[in-house]
């Protein structure tokens, strides 16, 4: 156990090879002599498919291979693209229309695959995909997030992929009707692009009747059984890896295209097949985040307690409904939607359509910023229009501390909270009182100032269950695999950490093995802030499993009766013996006697419930009403996430969250014209936030341990995000309300910003 105890800050065990340049990427490890493969993509949005001759190009220089559908059908490759969709509220199925894997027929969004072509070099793949005869026939594009429009599928007459409700709309209606005071407010959460650092990759091999192929996902055992479903092979046939992944962010927990072509040309041509996505690719055909459009309503009684809540939210799904895109929607809404408030009525209402753009079901950095940025902008609005203390309006419809364990008006059961300590202790750190003084400074350089809070719930998502195995090597170090993946957020860390702290074995001799579907048989990979509280869940079961199994054998290397056999998390011990082994000890003593059976422990444990962290986000921000630029000036996050493993992995996660939602705030924004073409297709186009974007972010933590698991963990991955986007929004709407603004969307570009100054009406008084 490392000599300063347990739940240190540790620095990232990773970090050595990634900065040293010997990280191992799925580009970095193809096989010798590997084929590249180029994917020729749809320059239209929509389009009725009339040539594709790829004869010329099959005949090109260095070119093995060029796929299209027809070649896919022929070859008994008929499987679509996965789907994910929701009954509709009427209780009659949504749309469902077939993705194929390269385009049939029609073409349905600029970037779509068409073709994809094989070759000795990247440069012979590209010149072959220019001699391909792609013709088509122009249809118009329906680009609103609406019905009506040009029918991308023939299931959808009207583009609405599904229109679902939850909640008593009768209950809410009558509420609303009878309320002291109503306060109603559109609102638009905009279009991102995930943009991980590391493009989408992958390669694919063949070995016999086996088929290898390396992505750079967020899980395997997905992939592996839709590779499986689309070429019609056997499951154990199939190995599937992930290396080293430069980020993934949600747009990578699913599988797109390539990854079946790749793996179908490897078994044609019993060749390693290559691809990788450069940046352009990543932004026209990677899944991207948000596009909503709200229509939000409060109810307050006259003590301004929150009564009843209605939103009606339109989604854009893009051209079509695989993998997470209408589901996860739904999801966002109906788990915590209305944590952190005391309401008594709430009704959801989101409707899905289709349009002429790639797929929108990806969340960077977070499952969960619409649902929060949703509330907390329209309790800040109604805060203004009611004339009373935003931060008293929070305090009002808290959910109060003797109320735990508290069932939300969406059905989900809170273990514990204390929201009023949260937000006493970020008023103290975001100083608060000062706010005045600062605003005064603003004013007379000619500035507005503007301070905004966000006070956010989320919920750990995904599969509870996990699987975690140790095993003891002859060379006196220790594996643990595990069944999730990291992105990059420093699991090889924090699980070598947690496992030393409960066995005292050094972390030095712990090795993380994950990613990998035929050393590890099950797990469920990363995504909606789960690793780390489902795996080492997992580990606990593990260790329990593995110190039990070892009493006995240790009690009769002691002399002893096995109830006098214990453990300290650093050695056993027991009365009358002066064998005081440590694990590793233990484990040598077993090898020795030929006892295998105990160097080797598995065990799968789940999560018996979701626990929810929580925070409060508060930004402070400066504007130029001479060009509409927006300075965030001060930030500052108190959480509650339970207990914490690592702090400093803790941190580093709540800074990269909180820049990933600032970024949505300020700069990022997806543009598309009005025939669906990406006009934000580069780095040129396309704001990311950058250094001097984001001051120096104060982070502090309130905990309050979770009942929900062994650990009292709550989980952070994505928090940072989840109260960003709305804390940023907040403060620009509150330095622009005295100059008349009533209306601020994302993204508050300095234009956008300036618009809204100049269009505003005179302030009132």
């Amino acid at each position: 156990m490392d000599k300063f105890g347990k739940s240190q800050p540790v620095t990232r065990f990773e970090d050595q090879r990634f900065l040293t340049g010997h990280g191992r990427y799925v580009d970095d490890i193809t096989p010798q002599g590997a084929l590249f493969a180029y994917v020729l993509r749809s320059s239209v949005a929509h389009g009725r498919i009339t040539t594709l001759d790829v004869e010329e190009a099959r005949e090109a220089p260095g070119v093995h291979l060029v796929l299209t559908a027809g070649d896919l059908a022929g070859a008994g490759v008929t499987e679509g693209m996965a789907i994910n969709t929701v009954t509709n509220r009427d209780g009659s199925k949504p749309a469902a229309p077939r993705r194929p894997i390269l385009a049939e027929g029609r073409v349905r969004f600029v970037g779509e695959p068409v073709a994809m072509i094989v070759a000795d070099t990247l440069q012979e793949a590209r010149d072959a995909a220019e001699m391909i005869e792609f013709d088509h026939d122009d249809l118009p594009a329906h680009m609103e997030i609406g019905p009506g429009g040009q029918a991308l599928h023939d299931d959808a007459p009207d583009n609405r992929a599904f229109d679902w409700a939850m909640g008593d709309e009768q209950a809410v209606t009558a509420a609303i009707e009878k309320a002291a005071h109503v306060v109603r407010m559109p609102l638009r959460d905009n279009r991102i692009i995930a943009n991980p650092m590391e493009p989408r990759g992958c390669y694919a091999e063949t070995t016999g009747n086996r088929l290898h192929v390396a992505v750079n996902g967020q899980g395997v055992w997905g992939t592996k059984g839709n590779l499986a479903r689309v070429l019609g092979m056997q499951p154990g046939d199939i190995r599937v890896t992930n290396p080293d992944v430069g980020g993934g962010f949600g747009t990578k927990a699913m599988d797109y295209p390539e990854t079946y072509l790749v793996a179908h040309a490897a078994r044609v041509l019993d060749r390693p097949v290559r691809w990788m996505a450069d940046r352009t690719e990543t932004m026209l055909s990677d899944n991207s985040g948000r596009g909503l459009d709200h229509d939000l309503t409060l109810a307050f009684d006259a003590d301004l307690k929150i009564t009843a809540y209605r939103v009606d939210s339109r989604v854009d799904l893009g051209a079509y409904c695989s993998t997470m895109g209408q589901g996860i929607q739904t999801d966002l809404f109906s788990k915590v939607l209305m944590g952190v408030y005391d309401v008594q009525d709430t009704f959801l209402h989101v409707e899905g359509f289709f349009t002429n753009t790639t797929q929108v079901d990806a969340y960077r950095g977070a499952g969960r910023p619409e649902a929060i940025y949703a509330l907390e902008r329209i309790m800040d609005r109604a805060a203004r229009e009611l004339g009373v203390d935003t931060w008293d309006l929070h305090r009002r419809n808290f959910i109060p501390k003797s109320a735990f364990p508290y069932v939300s008006s969406t059905g989900e059961t809170y273990d514990v909270g204390d929201f009023a300590r949260v937000l006493d202790r970020i008023e103290a750190e975001s100083d608060r009182a000062g706010f005045a003084a600062r605003k005064a400074a603003s004013t007379a350089r000619g500035r507005l100032r503007g301070m905004g809070l966000c006070y956010y719930i989320e919920s750990i998502l995904g599969n509870p269950s996990e699987t975690a195995k140790v095993e003891f090597n002859e060379d006196g170090s220790v594996s643990i695999y595990v069944g999730t993946q990291s992105n990059g957020q420093g699991h090889e860390t924090v699980y070598a950490q947690f496992l030393s702290d409960q066995t005292g074995i050094p972390v030095d001799r712990i090795t993380v093995v994950q990613g990998d579907s035929d050393r590890i048989a099950t797990g469920g990979g990363t995504g909606g802030s789960r690793s780390v509280t489902t795996q080492n869940n997992a580990t606990l079961a593990t260790v329990s499993k593995m110190i039990a199994a070892f009493i006995p054998y240790l009690a009769d290397k002691m002399g002893v009766d096995e109830g006098e056999v214990g453990f300290d998390d650093e050695t056993f011990r027991a009365g009358g013996s002066n064998l005081t082994p440590t694990l590793i000890e233990a484990a040598d003593m077993a090898r020795a006697d030929g006892r295998t059976d105990l160097l080797v422990h598995e065990e799968t444990a789940t999560l018996p419930a979701r626990s929810f962290p929580n925070g409060a986000h508060v930004a402070e921000v400066e504007v130029d009403p001479e060009t509409g630029k927006v300075t965030l000036e001060r930030y500052t996050v108190v959480d509650d996430f339970g207990n914490l493993i690592n702090p400093l992995l803790v941190a580093g996660q709540v800074h990269g969250g909180t820049v990933q939602g600032v970024g949505q705030a300020l700069v990022e924004h997806v543009v598309h014209d009005e025939d669906g073409q990406l006009l934000t297709a580069s780095f040129m186009d396309y704001a990311m936030p950058r250094a001097d974007d984001v001051p120096m972010i104060r982070f502090a933590t309130e905990p309050v341990p979770s009942t929900a698991n062994a650990m009292g963990m709550k989980g952070c991955g994505e928090a940072g995000t989840v109260g960003a986007m709305a804390a940023t929004a907040n403060a620009v709407a509150d330095a622009l309300w005295d100059r008349g603004v009533r209306q601020a969307d994302m993204p508050f570009t300095p234009h956008r910003v300036w618009k809204m100054l100049n269009d505003a009406v005179a302030p009132v008084d």
